[in-house]
């Protein structure tokens, strides 16, 4: 008898949220119960109670809750209780919004800054990182590295073929980074200075991520239809010759109708990964891109040519080739300028309203720098390929700013349209898309990457969480009203802080910024 009470004592001891040392409570204790957890790992939901502490995760399951306990109890019955999604691609500047509601607001707890081979911070990234931490965020950040911005640092012409001394002191700049903490090498090989690298600088670049053992994140060279598969071959080999993981940014293909040009481009992806390259991507759920104007701009008119030249000289060429890109990408009306005094007309309805050809207007009044434009070239069925490969996870590729409403609905979406709408993807695979998959090909659920893993429902784990009924989520942004937050992520918890409280957001700034080991 004395042996089963000692027994049942035990048992109640371990099932009982835990206690300080004093025996009273933490005053931090947060308590989820009833909740039903999808875990973030693709594994189907299960009912139970989290008990927070210390902005971590420290019991999950069917414990008894001590009548004594003194923490917060928010019952969440009938509800989901999620990680908080993790954005693999995402814009914006801490010191601008540094509490990034737009992220927040469709549940997203960790974004990812530097993209697209363009980086904040990149000749002292330690003083950076202490900057944003000091000045706190909403959601967690994490750094990347821009190649861009390296060759700017090491006063790498704009050529390719650079010298040896050009490249080491980039790879330095590179290992320097990724020692304070750094997550990657981010490209952008489709703008100014990327588009002049070749293979071989690519793969150098690559190999201190490589031995650091992080990741490539490539805005690759080309997203249109008859250049997609050889840009990402391109990408493939960079990983393969220096040993590299590597992610496709926002996958795509422009002009594509036929969702068999996505497996096309999936299949190089396997076969790269069939050799034993770590090979991921990520995509966003809209079929508008959003990008500068000077993509529609031929190379003599983009640095280091001079622009003013090329009007002066070559003039009537320069609008040759407009009209035949902005035709090519379904026409001027196809192009919704997003900054400059035209934000939110297209190209067509402005140049409708100075009574001149649209090539011109382009010319004479916008030029390859004086605007943002979104660019309606993209097929639903393609991207909705790429979205269901099981390596293939979602980002937003937008930001507070941008006049594009994938920086406030891209993760809401997804749950409304392709979880509740077409049934395309199961919550359960929708959320491991957006947490687990993320994390774990970052690195942020291992602990040996970073300090306090994150990105699933597992002890231990930081407390970024969402408490949601599905059917009430909503993506509200519009191209025509872009900067609508979303809708229905009841409580979002980033390092056990609530920042959405019983759907009022306050104030609060508990993000890190999060340094890779």
């Amino acid at each position: 008898m004395k042996k089963l009470l000692l027994f049942i004592l035990f048992q109640s001891l371990i099932n009982t949220p835990a206690f300080s040392q004093s025996g009273s409570q933490q005053s931090d204790q947060i308590l989820i119960k009833n909740a039903i957890i999808i875990d973030g790992t693709g594994s189907e939901r299960y009912s139970g109670h989290i008990l927070i502490e210390n902005s971590l995760i420290t019991q999950i399951g069917s414990f008894p809750v001590s009548e004594g306990f003194s923490g917060k109890i928010i019952d969440a019955a009938g509800r989901i209780v999620s990680p908080g999604f993790i954005d693999s691609h995402s814009h914006g500047n801490p010191f601008d919004t540094p509490r990034f509601d737009n992220f927040l607001a469709m549940g997203v707890t960790t974004i990812t800054l530097g993209q697209d081979g363009s980086s904040p911070g990149v000749d002292d990234i330690e003083s950076w990182m202490s900057g944003v931490n000091d000045l706190g965020t909403g959601p967690n950040v994490i750094h990347f590295t821009g190649h861009n911005s390296l060759r700017q640092l090491a006063n790498a012409p704009r050529q390719a073929g650079l010298n040896e001394q050009t490249i080491s002191e980039m790879q330095t700049y590179l290992a320097d980074a990724l020692a304070a903490g750094s997550f990657g090498l981010s490209t952008g090989l489709e703008y100014d200075h990327g588009r002049f690298s070749d293979l071989q600088e690519l793969i150098k670049i690559a190999e201190p991520a490589a031995d650091a053992g992080a990741i490539i994140m490539s805005h690759m060279r080309s997203e249109d239809d008859d250049a997609i598969e050889e840009s990402i071959r391109e990408l493939m080999n960079q990983g393969l010759e220096s040993g590299a993981a590597v992610h496709a940014a926002h996958l795509k293909i422009v002009y594509a109708n036929d969702p068999a040009r996505a497996d096309a481009v999936l299949q190089i992806m396997n076969s790269a990964r069939e050799s034993g390259l770590s090979v991921t991507g990520d995509v966003y759920p809209y079929t508008a891109s959003y990008t500068g104007i000077s993509i529609l701009f031929p190379d003599f008119a983009l640095p280091p040519n001079s622009y003013r030249e090329a009007v002066e000289t070559r003039r009537n060429e320069l609008a040759d080739h407009l009209r035949k890109r902005v035709n090519s990408r379904n026409g001027p009306e196809a192009t919704l300028l997003g900054t400059g005094p035209w934000a939110g007309k297209t190209l067509k309805a402005v140049a409708d309203s100075l009574n001149k050809p649209f090539e011109d207007l382009l010319i004479d009044d916008i030029g390859p720098h004086g605007a943002g434009a979104a660019y309606f070239v993209m097929n639903e069925e393609v991207m909705k390929r790429f979205l269901t490969d099981p390596y293939i996870m979602v980002s937003s590729d937008g930001s507070p700013a941008m006049r594009h409403p994938r920086g406030y609905g891209s993760f809401a979406k997804i749950i409304d349209d392709y979880v509740n709408g077409e049934g395309l993807l199961t919550l359960e695979e929708a959320i491991y898309k957006m947490s687990g998959l993320p994390a774990n090909t970052l690195g942020l659920s291992d602990p040996s990457v970073v300090d306090t893993p994150r990105g699933i429902i597992k002890e231990g784990f930081a407390a970024d969480l969402l408490i949601f009924d599905p059917e009430n989520v909503r993506d509200t942004a519009t191209f025509g009203n872009p900067h609508q937050l979303a809708e229905g992520f009841d409580w979002v918890f980033v390092n056990g802080v609530a920042l959405i409280e019983d759907e009022e957001r306050n104030e609060k700034l508990p993000g890190d910024v999060i340094r890779r080991r």
